[in-house]
């Protein structure tokens, strides 16, 4: 089974679709009927992902764009809304990483933020009147990120852009509920440790990762219980651990511990047996 919004004769809209999670859900909505419109930057992945697509009997609007650039979004809007059957599935995915610290890498800040947070802003606000005026049951899908919650060191950029997508999805989902007759829902996909061209560039699977065809079943499932937080486990981390880190995270300030103590050496045993509990 899958949610009402995934049903046959409609379209789903996916950026960040040429591969990884946007593709598997792409092929996912294809398996349940609907036609897609994948959005990702133009060039060969993109090209393949459609000729595959295609090569399942997919009704496919294949759009070139850069999901940053607001001009490109309403325009691939308006290619959907001429072109392809009314959209009842909006998953804002499109994502990248780069090294980033906070005191340097003004660049990668500046890109990581308009891709992963614009990107997801851009998106929801061009495609929401398609999504809404027809009335059916639809949702939106935001990809998120563990990262944006527990902010663990190593990479701020890419931290604060996935913290901007969890609170501005959390913000969509409450606005949604209180708009009068709105049959949108919002959701934030939080994956666990996915196999994709991003996280496993040299193509090697990893026995700790899902598959993002795992990462869609599991989403679909939680979409049927009309979850907001679709909080992914993967082979290696478990919901329980998840559930830890976020609480201690949370704790940081209500206990006015050192930011991100669970990385401070005179925190570190203390979050272990935390962990443990």
């Amino acid at each position: 089974m899958a949610h009402s919004a995934f049903r046959a004769g409609r379209t789903a809209v996916i950026t960040g679709a040429a591969s990884g999670i946007g593709l598997a859900v792409a092929k996912r909505a294809v398996s349940l009927g609907m036609a897609v419109a994948i959005i990702d930057l133009p060039g060969e992945r993109l090209d393949g992902a459609t000729a595959e697509l295609r090569r399942l009997g997919a009704n496919v609007g294949s759009i070139g764009a850069d999901v940053s650039d607001v001009e490109a979004m309403k325009r691939a809007a308006e290619q959907v809304a001429a072109e392809m059957p009314l959209v009842t599935v909006l998953m804002n995915n499109a994502g990248m990483g780069q090294p980033s610290t906070a005191l340097d890498h003004r660049e990668a800040w500046e890109r990581m933020l308009a891709v992963n947070f614009w990107g997801v802003l851009n998106g929801t606000q061009a495609f929401f009147p398609l999504v809404e005026a027809h009335g059916e049951t639809s949702v939106i899908i935001n990809t998120g990120s563990k990262q944006g919650i527990t902010a663990p060191p190593g990479n701020p950029a890419y931290n604060v852009s996935k913290a901007a997508v969890k609170s501005y999805t959390e913000a969509l989902a409450h606005e949604l509920r209180n708009r009068e007759n709105c049959a949108v829902s919002a959701h934030l996909l939080i994956p666990g440790w996915v196999h994709t061209g991003m996280t496993a560039p040299s193509g090697e699977k990893n026995a700790a990762t899902w598959t993002p065809e795992q990462t869609i079943d599991f989403m679909l499932e939680s979409l049927e219980r009309d979850d907001f937080y679709i909080l992914c486990p993967d082979n290696e981390t478990p919901r329980q651990l998840d559930e830890r880190r976020i609480e201690w995270a949370a704790g940081d300030i209500i206990q006015n511990r050192p930011a991100l103590s669970r990385w401070h050496p005179e925190w570190a045993e203390a979050f272990k047996t935390f962990a443990r509990r």
